[in-house]
């Protein structure tokens, strides 16, 4: 008896393996161990953190392209445009494909919260990525294996799409808010898609402001499309306040960039540049107080913290041996070294937490509009919107009417017995008397770019870059310590495996667009 239990449980275990034998290799590859499906909300996060983290991270690379600030120690970094190849967000753009996917798997309808939020992430990547490059892959791509070399789209067709993209999302949230929806795994607004739809909104008109070279395009209708949406608040609402903002927020385990870790490797190691400190000196802004440091040569000369005069930069166009030689001048026991101002000890290396950072800021998207009406886009007040974006940015930095406190480091540390702290006076119908400041429309886009620039400072990516790029506003520094010959290259270059692996597509779309070159030179039909 035993002996015919053990045959038939022979015979059980071989019909079993023979059965195992048959599954498929996509069945036998998955691991029981190891989860192969993630909700929605999980895919979600991921997308959100490289909205700001893929795209240029307060003291930055990006930052210093910008002109916000310097290294001036070249064993780390250099001040050099050498762009390079364009940062790939293809990889964050398949898990917005897999987001949706995973909430049809939940049942929810094809017009659904994160379906919605798909159309606008769609829109923000190839925007970011086409603005540094040209044409792209995007109608025949993200099709994974059923289409591994896919045909380059042209820049006014990717551009259309985005347009349409933001539009079609700005509806659909229209819709879901009706109804009273939300999202999880929000960690911007909580999965409140009202706030959501005003971004999408805001950031369609910095698409249209991206635009203005294309303006008598009556293919693209940008003129039409602005006073649209500046004239139908009901059907396009936007940003209020800088509350209202999409803007990430440090803490201790996502640290600011400058914070109390890193204060003795790069502190001394990043001046601030002439280009932001020049502009708001110029204009006697208390801004540059909030986020600079006076430098120890002019406080030993006897200026005081309080003078706008003894706030420097440096070129970012200056030869980088020069540039760290005038950064680590000695001024003595007392005194911060060097002739160049700093970043603000107090602010940015107190704490980890540092300030938020904008990726979509409503001072921006007050500049945008004021910009849209002076270019006589829509009937409006340029004016009354270009008041409203400095008063936001100054906001933002803790400026207010009358006496300011501000800090400074004495003698370049950050320990508390060491920082400084001096008063302000601030008036801002004073300060917007001033010739420099006040609204004129004969230099209307000038100020307005440059207030926005002001307002770029460490946040929203490149847009600083890209609307100099655009406008020439304001004017940038340059030399030999930019490299590239002395000049600021214009445009990214494509990813290598774009060369390798699609190379017949990457071929045709060089050759249409910049004569067969892949050139950080090159003028791209954005900006033409």
């Amino acid at each position: 008896m035993k002996i015919k239990n053990i045959v038939l449980g022979v015979l059980s275990f071989s019909v079993v393996a023979l059965s195992s034998c048959e599954k498929t290799f996509d069945q036998l590859e998955k691991d029981s161990n190891r989860a192969v499906q993630v909700p929605a909300s999980l895919v979600l996060q991921s997308i959100e953190y490289n909205v700001m983290n893929d795209n240029g991270r307060p003291f930055s690379a990006e930052m210093r392209w910008n002109q916000f600030y310097c290294s001036n120690y070249n064993y780390y970094a250099n001040n050099e445009y050498n762009l390079g190849q364009m940062p790939n967000q293809y990889t964050t753009l398949k898990n917005v494909v897999k987001m949706e996917e995973e909430a049809k798997k939940l049942g929810l309808a094809d017009v659904n919260g994160y379906a919605a939020l798909g159309k606008f992430f769609r829109a923000y990547f190839f925007d970011q990525m086409s603005k540094r490059v040209g044409d792209l892959p995007m109608t025949d791509a993200l099709k994974g294996i059923d289409n591994i070399a896919p045909k380059y789209d042209s820049q006014k067709v990717i551009y259309t799409q985005i347009l349409k993209w933001l539009d079609d999302s700005n509806a659909d949230l229209t819709s879901l808010i009706a109804k009273g929806e939300s999202i999880q795994g929000d960690f911007y607004f909580g999965g409140d898609l009202k706030k959501w739809q005003k971004v999408v909104n805001a950031y369609r008109l910095r698409v249209l402001i991206t635009l203005s070279k294309k303006e008598s395009d009556t293919d693209l209708a940008i003129k039409t499309k602005f006073a649209e949406m500046v004239g139908n608040p009901t059907k396009y609402p936007i940003l209020g306040s800088n509350a209202e903002s999409l803007q990430f927020v440090w803490n201790t385990f996502n640290k600011y960039p400058s914070n109390p870790d890193n204060f003795g490797f790069d502190a001394t190691r990043q001046n601030m540049a002439s280009t932001y400190v020049g502009f708001l000196t110029k204009t006697q802004d208390p801004r540059v107080m909030a986020t600079c440091e006076p430098t120890g040569a002019d406080l030993k000369a006897g200026k005081l913290a309080s003078d706008y005069a003894a706030y420097r930069g440096a070129g970012s166009g200056d030869v980088l041996d020069d540039m760290s030689k005038n950064a680590g001048l000695s001024n003595g026991a007392g005194f911060a070294p060097g002739i160049y101002s700093f970043q603000n000890r107090a602010r940015y290396y107190q704490n980890y937490v540092g300030e938020n950072t904008f990726v979509v800021g409503y001072p921006e998207l007050c500049f945008n509009i004021a910009e849209g009406y002076a270019r006589g886009w829509a009937s409006g007040s340029a004016e009354d919107w270009y008041i409203k974006g400095i008063k936001a940015s100054q906001a933002f930095y803790g400026i207010t009417e009358g006496a300011n406190t501000m800090t400074y480091s004495k003698s370049g540390a950050r320990d508390a017995a060491d920082l400084v702290k001096y008063t302000v006076n601030f008036n801002f119908d004073t300060f917007y008397a001033q010739s420099s400041v006040k609204y004129d429309a004969a230099t209307a886009v000038e100020k307005i770019v440059s207030q926005k620039y002001a307002a770029f400072f460490m946040n929203s990516g490149m847009e600083a870059y890209f609307n100099w790029r655009r406008t020439g506003f304001p004017a940038f520094s340059t030399g030999a310590g930019n490299g590239n010959s002395g000049r600021i290259a214009l445009r990214w270059i494509y990813p290598a495996t774009e060369r390798t692996s699609n190379s017949t597509n990457y071929t045709a779309a060089i050759t249409s667009q910049y004569a067969g070159k892949d050139d950080i030179n090159d003028q791209m039909w954005l900006i033409k």
